[in-house]
Parts: structure tokens; sequence; C-alpha cells
């Protein structure tokens, strides 16, 4: 990479090396032992350096901000509970030359491979245990392990499809396999999306650079997914443990790319032996399920009944073959911490072949002289759970390092070692290879992890050409975990040569379904319907507190009739004006953020920033905001930001049966709301200057005065708000609007059967545009807002139950 080709770019030379300082006998990924750059780095840190500080500065802080404004984020568990931590991305890239990168996925699709003949043998003829080579007991004791599915055959003939392995660089240059993902491997979409912020930050050097792509990657799974979804006749969904799991953003991304369905355990019940999705078509079969949840948390039927996050019957529809699971029920035994005790003579069993990667070296102390290896090595070693999945250097409260114990703990644990040497495994400390991050101006050694992920298509594995490095955030191992503060990095596997630029597109060629519009989830139909009666709910409450707060902000007297009227208006709906940005309005936007993150799958990355950008509004100005004229100004900007939100939705949503419902949501509110108001603002009581409010509410105003040559009165207003079906604020244009939308919503009686709830709104729509302004009382108001209440219950009769 010639640095003439970085003239134009800002910053000075700037020696990122200066102070970089390699560990002792630790191998690092950048510099070789006499502190040169490798080849695979030479041009990558010279292309830095010439950018200098500043530049490089403004580049990470780029790569955050598109973090920030997508959303994305990981859910840390602490003392204080669940929250979402904003995604830590480590912003220099970890380089892999790609000769290197072949013999590592050599060595993986081998390890995938012997992993899927393992696990057929376990749960079919188990040979390996009756030869000795396993021992019974240790399989029978894992909580991996699942009875209820020995002897089950997978219908796509296969128990893995989606595999990752974490590997770490020893001390002698070779790579290690530290632990095996079988059961519902997670991070490949942060992968995604550590590719796409670092090249927002690095796009120049990324663009000359020989960097493989991994959109083919994800292509290839997708069509594999695809094609056995053809074969067995149904569709492919995610199966997500819900929006409280630590990776649900990832579960909701990778659906979204990859265009298939995320459902939740609740989504799915078994119908004549058939795994079927509720829909608001009806019931409708899945063939292949990528679960993102473990194995024995998915019926609570037949394996944990304490689960409610699961599906029951799904397990006798995985034994009829109705159903393919991606990974098979019980794949999680693969990664349980004991098993790389045995992999090598499993190896040797089952393949005449030896490990093309070797696992950390660890020895199960359930046999005498594993134990007294152990024991006799016990400063070198790492002692943990035999049955754990987790690897050895993530903290899990129970993983002890020998040379670390004090006297009293030593002798307690050896103590507890000879007397049940079968509840413990003895690896070797890790000691992890260093990779660089940039911290204040300078680059830093930190331990870094790899993860790869493997997946399965008609012409055998494939692997994804990169993956992510978990990188601590100091020199301590366990740092690098994401529950402990540890980062992510991208990962650059370069070729000496151009890469093929592949994409998700498909080929000219290439013949495409297009997915029934009916395909719906009921659950995602009824949070779409919730988040267009939020927002519409917070637009409406908005109108009046700017009403409210302009005339209090001009009044002498802030007891009014007027604002007295306003305050106990909204006061039975959880709406107190003593404050600027009332608690109850805050809430109801939070909910509307709630319903949309049940959907996040469901939703443009433009439409998501637009809403958390409203939150975040909203939420500052409940604390820097004041009544009156402040809050005038605050309402116009929330105002502002609602219909910005709304007109996102509105123009860029494809009108498929879920925006219809959005819709619905939207108009059944609006119809509500404009209802409780005009009759609160109409009424025979009314004070003066309401129906002028009402007017300036119901954003009508000027169409107001174009349409009557007269000051408003009474009967103009609701001429206008009620009956006019021009008005996009009328009752009877919401109305019209839902008419329309119900009708055309997936039958339920079969074809030529109209919905009771289509029937409802006809019935309505007529009874109001047939209407007199002088009907249209203050109790005939408050009646019509029950009525078009009540269409919400007829819709979630039929489409959400």
């Amino acid at each position: 990479m010639a640095k003439g080709n970085h003239k134009e770019i800002r910053g000075r030379p700037h020696n990122l090396l200066e102070h970089y300082q390699p560990i002792d006998g630790v191998v690092d990924e950048m510099v070789d032992a006499s502190g040169n750059p490798r080849p695979v780095w030479k041009e990558f840190i010279e292309a830095l350096e010439e950018l200098g500080p500043e530049e490089l500065a403004q580049r990470f802080a780029r790569a955050d901000q598109y973090l920030r404004d997508a959303g994305v984020y990981y859910r840390l568990y602490d003392q204080a509970g669940a929250n979402e931590r904003e995604w830590p991305l480590a912003h220099v890239p970890l380089l892999i030359e790609e000769q290197e990168w072949a013999a590592i996925s050599a060595g993986l699709v081998q390890r995938a491979e012997l992993f899927e003949e393992t696990i057929a043998d376990i749960y079919g003829p188990n040979h390996l245990v009756g030869k000795g080579i396993l021992p019974a007991g240790l399989i029978a004791a894992s909580p991996e392990y699942l009875r209820p599915v020995v002897g089950t055959r997978p219908a796509s003939g296969h128990f893995l499809h989606f595999c990752a392995f974490e590997l770490g660089r020893g001390p002698d240059g070779r790579w290690w396999v530290l632990g095996d993902r079988t059961q519902a491997p997670s991070g490949a979409g942060f992968a995604l999306e550590n590719r796409v912020a670092t090249t927002r930050a690095l796009s120049d050097i990324y663009g000359e650079m020989h960097v493989h792509r991994l959109a083919g990657f994800f292509r290839r799974f997708r069509d594999a997914l695809n094609g056995m979804a053809k074969v067995s006749g149904g569709r492919v969904a995610i199966l997500t443990p819900g929006p409280l799991n630590e990776t649900y953003y990832e579960h909701a991304y990778i659906a979204r790319y990859l265009g298939i369905m995320l459902l939740e355990g609740e989504d799915l019940t078994v119908s004549g032996g058939r795994l079927m999705v509720r829909t608001v078509s009806g019931l409708m079969p899945v063939s292949v399920l990528w679960r993102r949840l473990d194995a024995a948390f998915a019926d609570p039927l037949e394996l944990r009944p304490d689960s409610q996050i699961g599906t029951p019957g799904l397990v006798e529809a995985i034994r009829r073959e109705a159903v393919s699971a991606v990974n098979a029920l019980g794949s999680g035994l693969m990664e349980t911490r004991a098993l790389f005790a045995f992999l090598p003579k499993i190896s040797r069993e089952l393949r005449n072949e030896e490990l093309l990667l070797p696992s950390v070296a660890t020895w199960w102390c359930g046999r005498d002289a594993d134990r007294d290896h152990v024991l006799a090595n016990l400063d070198r070693m790492v002692i943990g759970p035999a049955l754990s999945t987790r690897l050895a250097f993530e903290d899990d409260g129970c993983t002890r390092l020998g040379s670390a114990l004090v006297a009293g703990a030593r002798a307690e644990l050896i103590a507890r070692i000879e007397r049940d040497g079968g509840a413990f495994v003895g690896q070797e400390a890790v000691t992890l290879s260093t990779t660089p991050v940039y911290v204040g101006g300078w680059l830093e050694p930190r331990p870094a992890a790899l993860r790869v992920y493997l997946a399965r298509t008609p012409e055998g594995w494939t692997v994804m050409p990169g993956g992510f490095a978990r990188v601590g955030f100091s020199l301590d191992p366990t740092a690098i975990a994401m529950q402990r503060g540890g980062q992510a990095a991208d990962v650059w596997v370069v070729s000496d040569g151009p890469v093929e630029r592949e994409t998700l597109l498909p080929q000219e060629h290439d013949s495409f379904t297009r997915t029934s519009p009916g395909s719906l989830p009921s659950r995602a139909a009824e949070n779409l319907t919730w988040l267009g009666r939020y927002i519409e709910r917070s637009e409406d409450t908005v109108r009046i507190l700017r009403a409210y707060h302009v005339r209090l902000a001009e009044a002498s007297d802030p007891d009014m009739p007027l604002l007295a009227d306003i305050r106990d208006h909204l006061e039975p709906f959880g709406i107190d004006v003593a404050a600027a940005i009332p608690p109850g309005l805050i809430g109801t936007l939070d909910s509307a953020v709630y319903s949309a993150g049940q959907i996040r799958d469901r939703f443009s990355p433009d439409g998501w920033l637009a809403l958390n950008d409203l939150s975040k509004t909203i939420h500052q100005f409940a604390t820097t905001v004041a009544p009156g004229d402040d809050a005038t100004r605050a309402m116009t900007v929330i105002l502002r930001k609602l219909a910005g939100f709304s007109g996102l939705l509105h123009e860029n949503m494809y009108r498929f049966t879920g925006w219809r419902f959005l819709e619905i949501g939207r108009r059944l509110e609006r119809g509500i709301q404009i209802a409780r108001t005009l009759a609160r603002l109409t009424g025979a009581a009314a004070p003066e200057g309401a129906l002028d409010m009402m007017l300036e509410i119901g954003d009508s105003v000027m169409t107001h005065r174009r349409q009557y040559p007269v000051q408003a009165g009474r009967r103009t207003v609701i001429d206008l708000l009620v009956l006019d079906p021009l008005n996009p604020r009328s009752i009877l244009f919401q109305l019209e609007r839902l008419k329309a939308e119900i009708a055309l919503l997936p039958s339920i009686g079969g074809e030529g059967h109209m919905s009771p709830a289509a029937k409802e709104i006809l019935q309505l729509n007529t009874a109001i545009a047939i209407k007199e302004p002088s009907d249209m009382t203050a109790k005939a108001l408050d009646d019509l807002a029950t009525e078009i209440g009540g269409l919400y219950n007829s819709l979630a009769k039929a489409y959400f139950g």
C-alpha cells in the first residue's frame, strides 16, 4: 500500500509502535520476536500511522457512532440486574494470512466432522461407550445428555449444521482449540456488525488490502437452510429465548439479514405431529428451526418442565422427523469440558486420524492416571468442573488456578479431587497470544481468543473467513469475557491477491420465491398493533400538553377553567401536568420502544434509530424542561420527531400484513383519542376557548379556516373532526381506513366470509357516516370511543389468540 495513496488524509505520521511492549514468553500477533511487524501487518500499520492520531480518533469515533445508531448492544448481567451495554468494539482488527487461515479451516472442518460422528454414536449405537473409549458415567451425568432424544434420527440426516470454535495461539505459535460451541453458537451477527463498523472507520485501508468478505458464508448457509425447508415443505425460522437474552440483538439482526422468521417458543405449537407457527393466517408448518436457546429449555413436556420459553411437543415433532433442528437437541454435549481429554482417542477410533488442531491439554480426574497427573502438576493446572461448558479462562466462580491457591484452599481442593475426581478436570493454564488495541493514541498488546464459525451446506462445511476475536481490556486473560468487560475485534483474513466480492444478492440465473404476506406470526402482529397504538397515544398526549403549556405560558391565572379542565381530562390516563414531561407520557413511549423491541427483526435500522432518538430526547427533556414556554418548545420537538418516525414507517415499510396491523393500531388509537378529547372539549360544560384548543389538538386550525367562513362553533368542529371523510384527523377518516385495512387482512372463516371485526367496522363506519353534527353529543362521543376500542378485542380474538 503506497503511502502516496493517503496524501489527502489529515494527520501527521505517527509511530504507533513507539511504546509497544510485547510480553515476554507470549506470541504477539502483530510483531515477531524482534519487535518488527509481521508481513501481513506491515502495510496495515503504515497506513494507520500515516493517518495520524487526530484522524484515527475521528475514524474510530465514527465506528462507535455507527454501532450506537444501529442500536447494537450486548446484555450485561451483574449485581444491578440485566442491562444493555453498548457493543464494545476493539477498533483494530486481528489480521491473519490466508495460508494460515486455510490450515485453521482444515483443522476445524475435521473437528466438525468428528463431532458429527461422535454425537451420532452417543445418541445411536453407543460404540464409544461400549468399547470403553468414553466413560458411561461421564456421559450420563452431563446435563447436556438428553435421554428423550436417544435413538432419534435427525430429519436432515445430520446432527450439526452450525458450529463455532474458540481458538487461542499458544507460546509455541500453534493454534489450540480452547472451547467448542455446538449448542447454539452466538456471535455470527456481531461478527457482521464488527465488520461494518470497522470498515466504516478504515474503508480506504480495507479497500486496498485483499480481505475476504463474509457475505458468501451467510448466503451459502441461508441457501442450505432454505433448501432443507423446500424438501420438507415448510418454513425456516430462528428460535430465540426472547428480548431478555444476552445476545437477542444478534438473533434479530441475523433474522433480518437472512430474511428468516424470528420466533419465540410461544409462537409455535405442535399439531398432528408437525411443528406449526401461529400466524394471522392460521397455523403454518415450520420444517427447519435454527434454535438459539439451550436444548434443555426447548420442550417443557419432555425436557425441563420449568421452561417458559420452549414449545410443548417439540421433541415429538423432531422424533417424527417433521422438523430439522439446527443444531439437533442434545448436541450441546460436545461442549463438555471433560470431553477434551477423550477427543484424540475418539478421532483415531472413528476416523483413524490425528487431530489437526489440538485441544488445550485436559485430564479428567475420574481416571486414576489423569487424577494423579493433575495432583502432581497442580501449580501449572487450571482446575474446573468436568461437566462445565464454559471456557477455562472464563470466570464461572468454580474454576481455580492451581498456582494461585493459598495453603488452606489448596488442601481442600486436593481433598475434593481425591474424594470425587470424576467431578473435576485439570487443564494446562492458557497463555493467550496478544493482539494490538488502540489506547490513547498508541497501540498496546492485549490477550485475545479467536472465535470461528462453520456452517453445513450441500457441498460440505464452509468456514466463515474471519469470525471475531475477543480481546481483553487488560492483560488478565479472564478479562476477554464479554461479561467481564471484554472487547470484540473484527478479523481480517488477508490474501496476496484480489478476492471475490461476494454479497447476499442472488445471481441472475437463480430462481426465487416471494414469501406469502400472510405468514406473519400472531405475536408479531400484536406487537405491531400496539406499537402503532402507543405512538399515536404519545402523539395525542403531546398535542394536548403543547396546547396546555402554550396557554399556561400566556395565562395570568394558572387555574383558569380551560387549564383545570385539561388537567382533569388527563388525570385518569396517568398524565400529571405538574411535570413538564409527565412520567405517564414517558411510560407510553417506553411501551412503544418495548413493543418495537419484541419485533427487532421486522424493524429497519433507520426506524430503530429514529425511535431510539425519540426516546433519548424525551428522557433528556424530563430532567431539563420547565412548564410553560419551555415545555411548549419541547413538545414541538417531540412532536416533530414523532411525526418523523411515523412518516419513516409509512413511507418505507413494505405494505405486507404487518404494516396493516401497525396502521390499524394507529387508526384505532387516533379514533379513540379524538373521540375522548372531543367529548370533553365540545360538551355543554366546556369552558371558554375549548373549541379553539380542540382544533389545535386535532391539527385542523388552518383546515377549519378554509372550510368554514365562520368562527369555530361546536357544529363546525364536530363536522370537521368527526364527520369529514377527507380530514386525516377526523374519526370518520379513521373508520374508513380501518374498514379498508381490516378487509385486506387474511380471511378467518374462509374466502367469502366476513370476519367479526370486518362486520363491526362496517356497521360503525356506516352509522357514523350518516350522522349529523347535532347527533354527536358528549355521551355519543364517549360511546364511540368505547366502540372503537372494542374493535381491538375482536381483532385480538381473531388474530392474536
